[in-house]
Formats: C-alpha cells, sequence, structure tokens
C-alpha cells in the first residue's frame, strides 16, 4: 500500500500565481508602473538629445543630454526599488519567471544608464562621441525590451492590478 501524500502542482492550481495585486501603491495605483514613465521618457530624451548634438555640434544638446541621463538614472533607481519591493512581497509577482527575466533586465539597464552618466560628469561634449551615443544607443534599445516584457506582466498577467469578479491567469 502506498502511504506517499498526493502532491499537488501548485501551477497546475494556480494558486501561487493568484496573487499579483500591489502592495506599493498611492490611492490603489501601483507606484512602480507610474514611476517608470520617467526614466523611461529621459533616456529616449538622451538619444534624442544626442543626435542633435552629434547634428548641430551645439554644447547646449550635450549638456542637456547630460541632465536628461541623471534624471533617467536617478528616477530608474527609484521605480527599480519599488518594482524590486513588490517581486520581493508579492507572491504571484515573485512566482513567475517573467518577473525575474524584467527584473535583471531593469538591472542592466541601470547599469548602463548609471555607465553613461558617469562618463558625462565634467566633460559633457567630450562623452557624446562615440561612447556617450553607443551608450544611449544601448540604452534605449534596453529600455524598450526591459519596457516591453514589463507591459507584458501587466497586460498579459494582470500584474500590479485589481479587477474585480476576473480570475487570474
Amino acid at each position: 500500500m502506498d502511504t506517499r501524500p498526493e502532491l499537488t502542482d501548485p501551477l497546475a492550481e494556480r494558486r501561487a500565481l493568484q496573487d499579483t495585486e500591489t502592495r506599493i501603491a498611492l490611492a490603489g495605483h501601483p507606484l512602480h508602473a507610474m514611476l517608470v514613465s520617467f526614466p523611461i521618457a529621459l533616456s529616449f530624451s538622451t538619444l534624442g538629445a544626442d543626435l542633435l548634438y552629434m547634428w548641430t555640434g551645439n554644447d547646449f544638446w550635450a549638456e542637456a543630454a547630460g541632465y536628461a541621463i541623471f534624471g533617467a538614472f536617478a528616477l530608474g533607481v527609484l521605480a527599480g526599488i519599488t518594482g524590486t519591493a513588490e517581486l520581493l512581497l508579492v507572491r504571484g509577482i515573485r512566482n513567475r519567471s517573467a518577473s525575474w527575466t524584467h527584473f535583471i533586465l531593469a538591472v542592466m539597464l541601470l547599469s548602463i544608464l548609471g555607465a553613461n552618466w558617469i562618463i558625462r560628469i565634467g566633460d559633457p561634449e567630450g562623452a557624446v562621441l562615440p561612447v556617450g551615443l553607443a551608450l544611449s544607443l544601448l540604452s534605449a534599445g534596453m529600455t524598450a525590451l526591459t519596457g516591453w516584457h514589463g507591459g507584458k506582466l501587466v497586460f498579459d498577467y494582470q500584474i500590479g492590478t485589481r479587477v474585480e469578479g476576473i480570475e487570474r491567469p
């Protein structure tokens, strides 16, 4: 006679995936989702300012890129703190491999943004070509990839959202 307890697969039961509601929110709105828009916009603004500096040679654009990349990095760290808190606090987020993919890409992106900002300190004009522009291109691509994975979590898995009366996938 077999006395082993019957084991259940948590993925088949989906209980471990049901808890996806945000824990870091302001009036029910997830802070991470609100904060990521700033580093996304500033990352692409840095690329735009670098391209305008390359095209015009006007030092204003190199300075603007320096400020934009600082904002992208600083606000990215703030968004990363809220996203990491969500990842660690919410079981349904933590149990999805897509959440970890997004997290790893976001950490890589923050490293690139930080490097791009550091090289511009003291000499924003000299840092643009070729390294600053290359890092700006790389950070724009990484921002798109990271944002796509984050959007997939929200739109496909309803991570960080609350929908009354609808069972989670």
